[in-house]
């Protein structure tokens, strides 16, 4: 049963909503898009998918990560139960209408706007998970995992079948690639994910990462970009 703020009193006081700003140009009025899931497609760039020791013919899978993983700060502390911190720099994109059994040919109507991301992934945690064969939960969806620039609307980029999307770690170029690159479509990837969940207003899908992905350090200065979108640069806290 879906239910509503104050449809029904809580035993707790509810967490606040997991919020991402939206891009506003001079004298607009500032406004938060909220999160509802945060959806993830694995190994759709083909060199990231072969850099990982997959074949580039598999097609992409999909994780998840909680609402409130998304950062939007200028920093963020290295998390606990690591040492092989890794960066994934994203394109993601925003819902704002949702759906389920959505064709290919209608799944931008359902597209709000488009940010640059980061999904940062514990490897030496999801290398133990592959290993035994277990969940990703705790390699991929801990606190601030989702760093995530403003979202730019959709009415003000259209939809962007071809930009540069770049990461650089304390000024060394280490991702650059294009997101003509991947092997699913933005339209086939939210068709593909609405065979499996009713998509909803304020959903995000993380749509892969290109080839490069490496490990941070504490005291990292992360940069990355997608050229017309948005750029995002935050900071790893902790000694």
């Amino acid at each position: 049963m879906r239910t509503t703020g104050n449809a029904q009193s809580c035993v707790i006081d509810p967490m606040a909503q997991p919020c991402v700003p939206v891009a506003v140009t001079t004298g607009e009025k500032r406004q938060n898009f909220p999160v509802h899931r945060i959806y993830c497609v694995g190994r759709n760039y083909a060199e990231h998918a072969r850099e990982m020791g997959a074949s580039d013919k598999e097609p992409p899978f999909f994780f998840s990560k909680p609402a409130d993983a998304v950062n939007t700060g200028r920093s963020m502390p290295y998390p606990p139960m690591t040492e092989n911190l890794h960066h994934e720099v994203e394109l993601v994109v925003a819902l704002g209408t949702g759906g389920r059994n959505v064709s290919t040919e209608d799944a931008l109507t359902l597209v709000y706007g488009y940010a640059v991301g980061v999904d940062l992934t514990r490897r030496d945690l999801q290398a133990a998970a592959k290993e035994k064969g277990r969940p990703w939960t705790t390699a991929k969806g801990f606190d601030h995992s989702a760093p995530i620039s403003a979202i730019l609307p959709a009415s003000r980029c259209a939809h962007p079948e071809s930009a540069a999307i770049t990461l650089a770690v304390n000024g060394e170029l280490r991702q650059q690639a294009d997101i003509r690159d991947m092997i699913w479509s933005v339209p086939e990837i939210i068709a593909e994910l609405s065979r499996y969940f009713e998509l909803m207003p304020g959903d995000l899908i993380f749509t892969g990462t290109p080839s490069g992905v490496s490990k941070l350090q504490r005291g990292d200065r992360i940069a990355c970009e997608v050229s017309g979108i948005g750029s995002l640069v935050f900071e790893l806290a902790g000694s």
